[in-house]
């Protein structure tokens, strides 16, 4: 059983219906405001939920006051703004499996079950290696007794939509980036 200071995750959305975290990852990119806005309000519009997840994988990693219920209104004026709203940071912890391992927790008591990450090379690199090790993740934290086996059962699939946002021309078969 998951102890008993963590708050349970919300129950699944009815239907096909997502929480979709949204996070901005590597160096700030033209574009990185729009995509997150962009993301924000389509999910909206869908009946998703969406949250920010602020400082890239280091706000995975952290996870509280970091990761972020938006609204419709939250995204407005990003258009106009340059570099990422939500930041962005370096993350030595995602690195290594104890780091990806408290990201996983930390998706699951939010109730995130998709994830959209804008980067570049590394970033989408680390979003790979995290939904190759996804369900191993899961299934440490039940024995660690982090989460329950139901937590893992609901959560036991991750989805990632990767965009890349880069200007260090390093993503193969792209031409254009966000």
């Amino acid at each position: 059983m998951a102890p008993a200071s963590s708050s349970p995750p919300p129950p699944p959305l009815p239907g096909a219906k997502r929480r979709i975290g949204v996070m901005t990852s590597g160096g700030d990119a033209p574009g990185m405001n729009g995509a997150v806005r962009a993301v924000v309000r389509m999910s909206i519009d869908q009946g998703c939920e969406t949250y920010a997840i602020y400082e890239g994988y280091e706000g995975l990693v952290q996870g509280g006051n970091l990761i972020k219920k938006m609204d419709w209104d939250d995204v407005r004026g990003y258009l106009s703004e340059g570099g990422t709203l939500i930041g962005t940071a370096r993350c030595k912890a995602f690195m290594e499996r104890p780091g990806r391992l408290r990201a996983a927790k930390n998706m699951v008591t939010a109730g995130i079950d998709a994830l959209v990450i804008c980067g570049g090379d590394g970033s989408l690199t680390g979003a790979d290696k995290f939904r190759k090790e996804w369900p191993g993740l899961l299934e440490e934290l039940v024995e660690k007794k982090e989460l329950t086996a139901e937590q893992k059962n609901t959560y036991k699939y991750l989805n990632i939509v990767g965009l890349v946002g880069s200007i260090d021309n390093d993503m193969s078969s792209t031409d254009a980036t966000i």
